[in-house]
């Protein structure tokens, strides 16, 4: 029996012929003409001032920081259910990271939880939208105005959703995005920079181009380039922004695909969900997910490890999800404790993902839902 992985990287079609343009085109490191498309096509879509590709979305993060003017001492508010680039990007300048718990339903941030963590020290609120499902981010707007503290939206799982409407990773001053091989849109690893905030724009490019402004230097803005800034370098290859565009340019047809996936998994497991005490992912009507995942919230950290353990004897591939943060061995060294974010505990115990990627067919979608209904 053939085994379904839980993710698979994919081609839509012209990903290799861009590859072989953009190694004609003499110009395969970064900012090459694949890249400026992408860069365009995300600023007209998604409407932001600027997007700046990166070599990946923890690079994306890192940039974020320094052009926050963070130092040490300062304090950042994240969600402890999230990936480690989320925090350790701003850790890397001396910040105290202070972790804050999720929402039972949608497990995003919870904003009810955000004003009580706030002190004179706090500089950045950093929301991450869980699974492509926004963050309620009126309320966490509207706080951060109040206390004159920046939003960066870490939107890895989310490009092209909405939040009331609005595009996630438009809302915050600054936002970035992943392009990971398990994202809906990938070029292996990569990432990109969205500024909604023009007056970061012209020292992101400088941070991006390794503290020079070279960018200025070859839009003739200036005879000759040097060193001006701190930096690095955050050029992904134009190899990767040609894989990436060829997938950016269908977006309507790779996202339609993933609904195809979520819908499918909704409908058919849904019976037994319920039989079972299952819960799915829940999405506020004022939210339009991205189809970035679809997880399963089991009653138990033993029901989630016994599903796992009867899925892989069928070559069925399904994973868990993040460790609280707090918790972590890093987190336990700025203060985290059991206890401090109890649904961010709970649900990571008890969260399973299921294979989600463009190539599955609905011959494995009904393998995978008939592997599961069997689960007792």
């Amino acid at each position: 029996m053939s085994t379904i992985p839980f993710n698979q990287p994919f081609a839509v079609g012209k990903e290799f012929e861009y590859i072989r343009q953009a190694i004609k085109n003499v110009h395969t490191c970064g900012d090459g003409p694949f890249t400026k498309k992408c860069h365009t096509l995300l600023e007209q879509t998604l409407g932001v001032s600027k997007a700046l590709l990166t070599t990946s979305c923890t690079h994306a993060l890192e940039m974020t920081a320094l052009l926050l003017n963070l130092q040490p001492g300062d304090e950042v508010i994240f969600p402890s259910f999230t990936f480690v680039s989320t925090v350790n990007a701003f850790v890397l300048r001396g910040v105290y990271p202070v972790f804050c718990d999720i929402r039972p339903d949608t497990l995003n941030l919870d904003e009810n939880k955000l004003e009580q963590l706030i002190t004179p020290r706090t500089k950045v609120i950093v929301p991450v939208h869980y699974a492509g499902i926004g963050c309620e981010m009126d309320a966490i707007m509207e706080l951060a105005g109040k206390y004159g503290i920046a939003v960066v939206e870490d939107n890895a799982h989310g490009l092209f959703g909405k939040y009331k409407g609005k595009y996630l990773g438009t809302i915050g001053c600054l936002a970035t995005q992943s392009f990971h091989e398990t994202k809906n849109f990938n070029c292996g690893e990569g990432g990109a920079l969205l500024i909604n905030d023009p007056q970061y724009i012209e020292r992101a490019e400088v941070i991006r181009e390794k503290g020079t402004n070279r960018s200025r230097f070859y839009r003739g803005q200036v005879d000759k380039y040097t060193w001006v800034d701190v930096g690095s370098s955050y050029l992904p290859s134009d190899m990767l922004a040609a894989y990436l565009y060829a997938q950016l340019e269908v977006q309507e047809q790779i996202q339609a695909k993933r609904q195809e996936i979520w819908e499918y998994y909704h409908k058919n497991i849904q019976d037994w969900a319920e039989k079972h005490g299952i819960r799915f992912p829940i999405v506020p009507d004022h939210c339009e997910q991205a189809y970035h995942m679809f997880y399963l919230l089991m009653p138990s950290l033993e029901k989630r490890q016994a599903l796992i353990a009867h899925l892989k004897a069928q070559n069925i591939i399904s994973a868990f999800h993040y460790l609280p943060l707090h918790l972590s061995e890093m987190g336990q060294k700025f203060g985290g404790k059991e206890g401090d974010c109890p649904v961010t505990e709970d649900v990571s115990d008890r969260l399973v993902r299921l294979p989600f990627y463009n190539d599955l067919t609905e011959a494995d979608l009904a393998r995978v839902v008939a592997a599961i209904c069997e689960f007792d």
